[in-house]
């Protein structure tokens, strides 16, 4: 019940934010459509934990701080290569360890890979993520395992 109470505001919030009329027959009908929307997912039984983490919702305060902060560092690597001539790239495939044990786990880390620039998880399977990098320094962070423990420890697992 909980899940479908959170996807239900969630989905709202996200309806007003996008439509931004605040009218009351608008108001009402996104509410309708809100609540006809989660009575499918929950008929189709998706909405679960895995479905709609809302368990992650506090460790994920943290996380996202980091892995924005990441984002821009990684950003500025690549427009710095891609400005620069003499700065090498040399493209890399690595094979990473994913210490998640869930699902859910396992696809936010190589979500999060795939979120950096430089770097795109190419598949993920048998506790590995295959990892294309535009570098071997952005290769080598990765193995270094830093990603890998503050997404282990967001879900749980560490």
């Amino acid at each position: 019940m909980l899940h479908a109470v959170s996807l239900g505001l969630v989905l709202y919030g996200a309806w007003l934010l996008m439509s931004g009329h605040f009218e009351p027959l608008l108001l009402g009908l996104g509410v309708v459509s809100c609540v006809l929307v989660v009575l499918i997912s929950r008929r189709m039984d998706v909405v679960d934990r895995e479905g709609h983490p809302v368990h992650l919702t506090w460790a994920g305060l943290s996380y996202w701080p980091w892995l924005v902060r990441e984002i821009v560092k990684a950003n500025y690597d690549v427009v710095k290569r891609s400005l620069h001539p003499s700065m090498p790239i040399s493209p890399t495939v690595v094979r990473v360890k994913a210490s998640q044990r869930s699902d859910v786990g396992q696809v936010i880390y190589a979500n999060s890979i795939t979120l950096t620039p430089g770097t795109i998880s190419v598949d993920v399977g048998g506790g590995e993520i295959l990892v294309h990098a535009l570098t071997r320094e952005g290769a080598a962070s990765l193995e270094e395992g830093e990603m890998d423990r503050r997404c282990a420890r967001m879900v749980g697992d560490a």
